[in-house]
């Protein structure tokens, strides 16, 4: 397979919202994540708004004409958001951590690869390429519980599991990512 990664900063990304629409129903319509259709729509609603964030960038993955994956990323504000899944991430860090460790880091907030390129590699090129310009190595990003091998994934990247929610199976984590150097300040779980 010859892949070919491309980066995007900004509102160019737009040009392949059909394509990007695609890879997220493969990526998150089925088992564990199980969204339905109606979360690919309101993820390209929000592309417009999202490429306009301070630190914006993208990449995505090309096997010839045929979008295999992308990530998004960008840089978390301050002060840090209370929509989305936001408040949980605050109150499993706490404010000091949340402040320190999160606000001015680079976030990736979506990461999708089909299903037919799963295990070659590509998701990890692709979250590199979203976070080869984290500002001082910090960059961060959130993932459900639902998912053991994404979380495993993660961990296998080099990221550091940052928040552990109750062992019911339930909620989110915060991966703090392999050159964030609040990496050695992490709480391990007991």
């Amino acid at each position: 397979m010859s892949v070919d990664i491309r980066a995007f900063k900004g509102a160019e990304l737009l040009a392949h919202t059909t394509d990007l629409h695609s890879v997220y129903v493969d990526a998150f319509c089925s088992p564990p994540w199980n969204e339905g259709t109606e979360r690919a729509v309101e993820f390209t609603d929000r592309l417009p708004g999202d490429v306009r964030r301070p630190g914006f960038t993208a990449a995505i993955a090309m096997e010839g004409a045929a979008m295999l994956g992308f990530a998004t990323a960008w840089t978390t504000p301050a002060p840090f958001p209370t929509d989305r899944c936001y408040p949980q991430v605050a109150a499993g860090l706490g404010p000091d951590c949340t402040s320190g460790w999160l606000v001015g880091a680079s976030e990736t907030d979506q990461l999708a690869v089909r299903s037919r390129a799963r295990g070659t590699g590509l998701a990890g090129e692709l979250l590199e390429a979203v976070i080869a310009d984290a500002p001082e190595g910090r960059a961060w990003l959130l993932t459900s519980v639902r998912s053991g091998q994404a979380m495993s994934f993660y961990r296998r990247q080099g990221w550091t599991q940052a928040t552990h929610p109750s062992p019911d199976g339930k909620g989110i984590v915060v991966f703090l990512g392999p050159r964030h150097p609040a990496r050695s300040q992490v709480a391990r779980p007991v």
